[in-house]
């Protein structure tokens, strides 16, 4: 029997934490919930998750605080939950090292969405893990490197690179790309994700060779390395 990913929900709203705690049960994920900041730390060093739903503001110790105290160790990836407007910028650039991040109020249907999407990214980096890149993706700091040199990625340009490098020469459609950068199902043209391609290639051209990322004409695009 394969064992259920684990979801661990940090919230400080327990009524909250247990509606969430409910939808991730259907869709077959084991959850715990923790709604102390200052418990976080602890709980991780003596047990396993594979994702986790932090949210900004709790009691003890902030979101943003304990997002990087992990990140000094781990690499698991984590959704930001934030209520505060102000704050999406910062949490768009990943300053924090987090992978993705959802605002309240919310649908904890899109919660569900959010937490498979980012599993499933986070296996095909694991994946591409044990196939030979004339470069490295390092998902802490969201950059792309080769020897000494890195360039910063954004979270789209990151996880474009992430799918395209799990399997080299497969060819993903736009919609492809679409679906695992926008998991919150926005509407996005296929010129945008043309757009992000050719603003990653001119990133990869300073320290590599812009021409991995090949394009297939009425199809989409694939890594050649």
């Amino acid at each position: 029997m394969n064992k259920k990913p684990h979801v661990l929900i940090v919230e400080d709203e327990k009524k909250l934490a247990s509606l969430l705690a409910d939808y991730l049960a259907v869709s077959e994920y084991s959850t715990s919930c923790i709604h102390d900041g200052l418990e976080v730390g602890p709980w991780l060093s003596e047990q396993h998750t594979d994702v986790i739903l932090l949210d900004l503001m709790l009691p003890g110790k902030n979101g943003i605080e304990i997002c990087n105290s992990i990140r000094q160790t781990s690499q698991v990836p984590i959704i930001m939950v934030t209520a505060k407007v102000e704050e999406i910028d910062r949490l768009l650039g990943l300053e924090i090292g987090a992978d993705d991040y959802i605002c309240k109020p919310f649908s904890p249907k899109e919660v569900v969405a959010r937490v498979k999407a980012l599993l499933r990214r986070a296996s095909a980096i694991r994946s591409s893990s044990n196939i030979s890149l004339p470069f490295i993706i390092d998902a802490n700091r969201m950059i792309m490197a080769i020897d000494q040199q890195a360039i910063a990625l954004t979270s789209v340009e990151f996880q474009m690179l992430s799918l395209l490098s799990s399997e080299p020469s497969r060819i993903f459609s736009r919609d492809q790309l679409m679906n695992t950068c926008y998991t919150d199902h926005r509407i996005v043209s296929a010129r945008t994700i043309d757009s992000h391609i050719k603003k990653l290639r001119k990133k990869i051209a300073v320290i590599g060779n812009e021409n991995w990322i090949q394009s297939v004409y009425g199809v989409g695009y694939k890594l050649v390395v």
